[in-house]
C-alpha cells in the first residue's frame, strides 16, 4: 500500500506509456486525417459522445467503488485481528493459572503459534506456500510445521491446535469456566475473521463489470477524436489522451482493488499488519531482540 505518495505524472506515464502512446496515435492518425487529408466526414457529432462518456463514468465508478468496498471490508478484518490477537494474547498469558511448567509452556507455545497463524493467513490469502515463508517456521515447533504441508487449510489446522491447548488447560485446572468461556470467544473472532477474508478472496467481483467497462472505454477512446476534432483541430489530441486516460485509470484502479490482499502497491500491506502484531506478541513473551518493524520501500510502498 501506498504511505509515501511522491510519485510524478512523469511516473504515472510511464505505469500507463503503452495506453498513452495507443491514445496519442489514434488521434494523430484521426487528426491528419481530418486536416490535412480532406477526411472530413470523420467528424461526428459531440453531443452522443457526451451523453456517452457520462454513461461511462456512472458504470465505471460504479465499479471501482464497489471494489473499493471489498478493499475496505478486507482491512477492517484486518484491524479486527490485530485487535483480538492482542487480546488473545494477554488472555492465554494471565488467565492460565501458573501452576508449574507445563502450563508455562503452553501459554508460550499458543502465543508462538498464533503469531504463525497470523503468518499463514497472510501467505494463503496472498496464493504463496506456508511452509516455505521464512516467519512461519520460526513460531512452530517441528512437528506442527511439518503437518502444514498436508493441511487443506492451514490455518483452521493451527486454530484446532488452540482449541486443544485451551480444553488442556482447562483440564489441568489452569482456567475455569467463566475464562474458557472468554477464550473460546476470541477464538471464534479468530474464525470470523479468516472467514471474511476468505469470502472476498474466493467471491471474485462479476467478471461482466470488468469486461462491459473495457469495452465501452474502449469504443469510447476511438470515437472522442472523432467528436473533437472539427471543433478543436489540433488540440483533440491532449484532450482526447486526457479524458481518455482518466478513464483508463479508474478502469485500473477497479481492478486492483477487487482483491485487497495482493502484493501490488495498492493492496493492504499485510506483511506490515503482520509484522505489527508479530512485535506485539513478541513483547508480550519477553523475546528479544524484537522484529524489526516494517517500512515502506523505495516506492513509498509498505508491503
Amino acid at each position: 500500500m501506498f504511505v509515501e505518495y511522491h510519485r510524478s505524472v512523469l511516473t504515472l506515464l510511464t505505469w500507463q506509456w503503452r495506453a498513452v502512446l495507443t491514445y496519442v496515435g489514434l488521434a494523430t492518425l484521426i487528426v491528419v486525417a481530418h486536416e490535412h487529408l480532406g477526411k472530413t466526414w470523420l467528424a461526428v457529432p459531440a453531443l452522443p459522445l457526451t451523453v456517452l462518456g457520462a454513461a461511462i463514468g456512472i458504470f465505471v465508478s460504479f465499479r471501482t467503488n464497489s471494489c473499493y468496498d471489498r478493499w475496505w471490508e478486507g482491512r477492517r478484518l484486518w484491524g479486527q485481528l490485530v485487535n483480538t490477537s492482542r487480546h488473545f494474547a494477554s488472555q492465554v498469558l494471565e488467565y492460565a493459572e501458573p501452576l508449574g511448567p507445563e502450563i508455562r509452556a503452553l501459554q508460550s507455545a499458543m502465543v508462538r503459534r498464533h503469531i504463525a497463524y497470523v503468518h499463514t493467513l497472510r501467505c494463503t490469502l496472498r496464493d504463496e506456500e506456508p511452509t516455505r515463508d521464512t516467519d512461519v517456521p520460526r513460531y512452530l515447533d517441528t512437528t506442527e510445521f511439518a503437518t502444514l504441508a498436508d493441511e487443506p487449510n492451514p490455518n483452521h489446522a493451527l486454530v484446532h491446535l488452540q482449541i486443544r491447548d485451551i480444553a488442556q488447560l482447562a483440564r489441568l485446572g489452569a482456567v475455569d469456566g467463566l475464562r474458557l468461556q472468554q477464550l473460546d470467544r476470541s477464538i471464534a473472532v479468530l474464525l470470523d475473521v479468516q472467514g471474511g477474508c476468505e469470502r472476498i478472496k474466493k467471491t471474485p467481483f462479476p467478471q461482466s463489470y470488468g469486461f462491459v467497462a473495457t469495452k465501452l472505454i474502449g469504443a469510447y477512446i476511438l470515437m472522442l477524436p472523432l467528436g473533437l476534432v472539427d471543433r478543436v483541430q489540433w488540440l483533440a489530441i491532449p484532450i482526447s489522451v486526457l479524458v481518455c486516460l482518466a478513464f483508463r485509470l479508474i478502469d485500473e484502479v477497479g481492478d486492483v482493488l477487487e482483491d485487497p490482499f495482493t502484493a501490488q502497491p495498492m493492496a493492504l500491506p499485510l506483511q506490515a499488519i503482520s509484522t505489527g502484531i508479530e512485535i506485539d506478541l513478541c513483547k508480550r513473551l519477553g523475546v528479544e531482540p524484537l522484529p524489526e518493524p516494517p517500512k515502506p520501500d523505495s516506492r513509498g510502498v509498505l508491503m
